[in-house]
This record gives C-alpha cells, sequence and structure tokens, in this order.
C-alpha cells in the first residue's frame, strides 16, 4: 500500500505552518497567504530545520575549548560599537529598516571603508544595476579597486562567483530579491528566502566570509519573512529613524557576539551615512525655555543620551480625550495621567494630552517619567521650565520617586553639557558641579512649579 502523501501549507507573510488550507492566519492575521508546499519544498524545509552539526555525541562543557573571536574594523566607530567591538569572520548578520532609511547607503560606505583597508568585497545587488550603484559609490566615496559588483538575483549565480574569488565579506541587497532554481515559488516567498539564507549561512561558516543581508520590513516594523531567519543568522540589526529627518539609529535586536544593548547613531549627510560626531547636541534644544519642555537623560547602552520631552495639555471638547505618545510608552502614559489625578488634583480627564521625544528616540526605560510629569504640568500651568534642569527618575503606582540606575554616569553627561540644576530621587554619592533637587513623591513636583 502506497504511503499517503502529508500536505503541509504555509503562510506567505509570516511563515506559520498548517496541515491544512486556511483562509486567515491565526499567526499574523492575513488572508488567503497560505499556499500548499510541493514535496521538494517540504524536503527544503526539513533541511534547513537541521542544525548543522556532523558530531551529535555530548562532551563534558570542562572538555570544550572556548572559541576566541577575532574581529576586524569596519572603520566606521558606530558600526564597529553596535556590532560588539567589530565584524567577526564567517558571521551572518541581517539588517533591516523601512524602505530609504539608509540601509543600502550604509553597508555601500561601510564597503568602501573596509575595501581601504586591503580586504575584498563583494556587494551583490537583485535590485539595482551596477551602474545605480557606481553612481551612490561616487557620491560615497566608496570606489577602490577590492570592491565588487554584481547585480544578480539567482542564488547558484552568486555562489559561483564566491567559488571564483576568495571574498572576506560579503553583502546581499536584498535577500528577498534572491531566488535558487531548486525551488518554484517566487523570489521572496517564504521558501525561497529561508533557503538562500540556509544556503548563505552554510557558505559563511565554511569559508569564514562575514556575510550581511538586507531585509525588508512588515507593516508592524518586523523583518519580512519566516522568524526562523532571526533564529539562522548570528546577529539582527535594525536601522530606525525617518528618511525626513537627518539622524538615524542602528539597534542591535540580536548579537551572539556581542550586547544588544549599544546603538548606533548616524548623521544623513552629502557623502551618506556617517558617524554622528557630536550626538549630545542633537536631541534637545538649549534655546528659549518653553512650557511642556524638560529634558532627561536615559541610557543606551553604554551612552548617557539627553533628550527633549514635550507635552500639549489642551482642553478637550470630547467626552473622552485623547492620550497620544510618540517615543514613549502609551500605557505608561495613561497610568503617569491617572496618577496625577490622583495625587495632586489636576483635571486631566477633561485636556488632551500629547506626549513627543525629540529626536525620534523610543525610550525604552523607566528613568523618563520625572521628566514627562514635569512636561505635562509645566504645560498644564502653562509655566516654563528652565533649559539648564534636567529630571531623572522612574515614577511608581503609589506616587513615589525611584532612583534609577546608573545616575552618577547621567550627571556626568548633564555636567559636560552645561546643565546646572538636576531633579533626582536620591543625591548622588560623587560630588558635582551642579545642584541636585531630591524629590521623593510626585506632590512635591508642585512646589517646583
Amino acid at each position: 500500500m502506497a504511503k499517503k502523501k502529508t500536505s503541509l501549507f504555509e503562510c506567505q507573510h509570516c511563515g506559520e505552518q498548517a496541515t491544512k488550507w486556511l483562509g486567515k492566519c491565526p499567526n499574523c492575521g492575513s488572508w488567503d497567504s497560505f499556499v500548499e508546499l510541493n514535496q521538494d519544498q517540504q524536503e527544503v524545509l526539513k533541511q534547513t530545520s537541521k542544525v548543522i552539526n556532523t558530531d551529535t555525541k555530548a562532551v563534558p562543557i570542562t572538555q570544550i575549548q572556548q572559541d576566541d573571536v577575532v574581529r576586524f574594523s569596519s572603520n566606521n566607530d558606530e558600526f564597529d560599537l553596535v556590532l560588539g567591538g567589530g565584524i567577526v569572520p564567517g558571521s551572518l548578520t541581517l539588517i533591516g529598516g523601512s524602505p530609504g532609511v539608509g540601509k543600502s547607503t550604509l553597508l555601500l560606505k561601510v564597503a568602501g571603508s573596509i575595501a581601504a583597508s586591503g580586504k575584498k568585497v563583494l556587494y551583490v545587488s537583485g535590485e539595482e544595476s551596477a551602474g545605480q550603484i557606481k553612481l551612490r559609490a561616487n557620491r560615497l566615496e566608496a570606489n577602490h579597486d577590492d570592491v565588487y559588483l554584481l547585480s544578480e538575483i539567482k542564488l547558484e549565480e552568486i555562489q559561483d562567483e564566491l567559488l571564483r574569488v576568495n571574498y572576506e565579506v560579503v553583502i546581499i541587497d536584498s535577500i528577498q530579491t534572491i531566488y535558487s532554481s531548486n525551488l518554484t515559488s517566487a523570489p521572496g516567498s517564504v521558501s525561497q528566502v529561508r533557503e538562500i539564507t540556509f544556503e548563505l549561512m552554510r557558505k559563511a561558516k565554511e569559508s569564514n566570509i562575514a556575510m550581511f543581508i538586507i531585509g525588508h520590513i512588515t507593516k508592524d516594523g518586523s523583518i519580512a519573512g519566516p522568524r526562523v531567519l532571526e533564529h539562522m543568522v548570528d546577529t539582527v540589526l535594525y536601522f530606525e529613524g525617518e528618511s525626513s529627518k537627518e539622524l538615524r539609529m542602528l539597534r542591535g535586536f540580536k548579537n551572539r557576539f556581542g550586547s544588544t544593548s549599544e546603538i548606533g547613531i548616524f548623521e544623513m549627510t552629502n557623502e551618506g551615512l556617517v558617524s554622528a560626531k557630536d550626538i549630545t547636541s542633537k536631541f534637545f534644544d538649549k534655546s528659549k525655555a518653553q512650557s511642556g519642555s524638560a529634558l532627561t537623560i536615559v541610557m543606551e547602552g553604554s551612552r548617557a543620551l539627553i533628550l527633549e520631552v514635550q507635552a500639549l495639555v489642551t482642553e478637550s471638547t470630547n467626552p473622552n480625550p485623547k492620550r497620544s505618545a510618540t517615543g514613549f510608552d502609551g500605557a505608561r502614559l495613561n497610568m503617569l495621567l491617572a496618577l496625577l489625578e490622583k495625587k495632586i488634583d489636576l483635571p486631566l480627564n477633561h485636556y488632551d494630552v500629547f506626549v513627543n521625544i525629540s529626536g525620534g528616540i523610543k525610550i525604552k526605560e523607566s528613568s523618563a517619567d520625572l521628566a514627562v510629569v514635569a512636561a505635562i504640568i509645566s504645560s498644564f500651568r502653562d509655566r516654563p521650565i528652565s533649559k539648564e534642569s534636567v529630571f531623572i527618575g522612574e515614577v511608581s503606582l503609589t506616587g513615589e520617586i525611584k532612583d534609577v540606575f546608573s545616575i552618577d554616569m547621567r550627571l556626568k553627561e548633564a555636567q559636560a553639557q552645561g546643565i546646572q540644576k538636576a531633579v533626582i530621587a536620591q543625591k548622588p554619592n560623587m560630588k558635582l558641579n551642579l545642584k541636585t533637587f531630591p524629590v521623593d513623591e510626585v506632590s512635591k513636583m508642585i512646589e517646583l512649579f
């Protein structure tokens, strides 16, 4: 009796799998996205799900020799910082970001810098011709004899080129445009992306080539394709920022060779994306004090950044007032507003409240709570706050203001930027040339206005 064929369906948006066709994907919610995989595609799926390891015998950890991670510089300080100190040979790095944010510009600039140090770099583009890339390279000053351009979308042709020349760095732009002739599905499909990433990973490990692949992102900001891609690669980086602004941020989401707490800050110039030299003055304005504006200091990895928190409180004509936050957690904003109504009797339930973090930074820590509270009170009472003051502290549900980590490093940065006053939870241990005002409860914030 012949063995019954097993059907397997896969969502072409997120990679969700099912044994029968589904009209709506239970994972990403897309409609009519499930397609049936043939036997060849199912075989590729089985191969890519296996761990590449020829020795499956368990060995005591005391007998394992530690791998020494060797790095080389990309000659770009911010890029090296996010990668953990430099590029690791044999690593596979996935870079995602919205269209126009500067992914191709940055990597072509990095390719030119690496080639200037004597290393051979292959730049593979499936979206642009070699002439178009050459035009951008002229503007970025990335013309070097060791930068090789290949306008190709077929994986087998790319593999032949890697066998012809001993490249040390390979850039794929982008992974969704490359396809393998072994599969019948279209370029950019889940099966194609998974197969190509698997082959590139194997080549990177075998030949000790540092590979960078660019990936498109979906509407919700995640890299398009199955989540298995992020598990297969060694490093995942996200490009943040708006194409209309000059500052861009490269944030690490996963890094097997370093920390993910560091961010790289770049500035868009006529010569492309370059490392921001004086970033401390890019995120706040020390001009005339205005109501609804307060300064705070957040930690991004080992770097302290002074940010401006802006708040606008206006009387609402709707029964349900608007609450909007850009760069700040909306749920946390609602909590702080409820706390202000409870503790200091601010009638915010009749007012629309808008909060914005200048510079495009998204605050992911609670140290900015005190600055948000100060900006809201300042806007509500229409009383400006001095630009020589910073507010650092976490606000709890009880109205207590708690201390935050690395307070000494934050205050050092404040002093270096000419800040004269700091409103914090408790006095710091070190002596600084600025006045500190310890505040332990939100209700005492009223005394500062």
